[in-house]
């Protein structure tokens, strides 16, 4: 379920299809100042961020760790991400035609800062990379030591 006070925010950032600095700070201390309580509202901000044309510099920061706060030490086992979990993500961040380049960078942040990932991780971001080309071929891979197959 998503609380209110993110409908609201939502609703708003979907009718003006931008998100300001202002609302990046509203979000951080009024709406979700304990972070994402649920995977509905983590599917809300990524197809937000999907959505929106406009967002403002400091808006992909925000996301990406309202995001891996929530992956990776918000669902348990704690900074594990497998199975159910791992799939979640990537269907999630992959979505409707394709990750965003934030969507790439949430699940490079989520591999880097987990202690243990699924393949499917590694692959979705090996993916995601090929279909950006040579932009997106900055974003490397750290060498995990405990990654699961998926």
């Amino acid at each position: 379920m998503i609380n209110s006070k993110l409908r609201t925010f939502i609703d708003k950032a979907y009718d003006d299809r931008a998100i300001t600095d202002w609302d990046v700070r509203t979000l951080l201390r009024h709406v979700l100042p304990d972070g994402i309580a649920s995977r509905e509202e983590a599917n809300a901000l990524i197809a937000l961020d999907r959505w929106v044309q406009n967002p403002c510099s400091s808006w992909a920061d925000v996301l990406i760790t309202l995001l891996v706060d929530y992956v990776v030490w918000g669902e348990r086992p704690t900074g594990v991400v497998r199975g159910d979990d791992a799939h979640w993500v990537v269907s999630s961040l992959g979505a409707a035609g394709g990750p965003t380049r934030t969507a790439l960078r949430v699940a490079h942040e989520i591999v880097r800062e987990a202690a243990e990932v699924d393949d499917i991780l590694l692959n979705f971001i090996l993916s995601a990379q090929r279909l950006y080309g040579e932009e997106a071929a900055v974003v490397e891979l750290p060498v995990r030591r405990n990654v699961q197959a998926a």
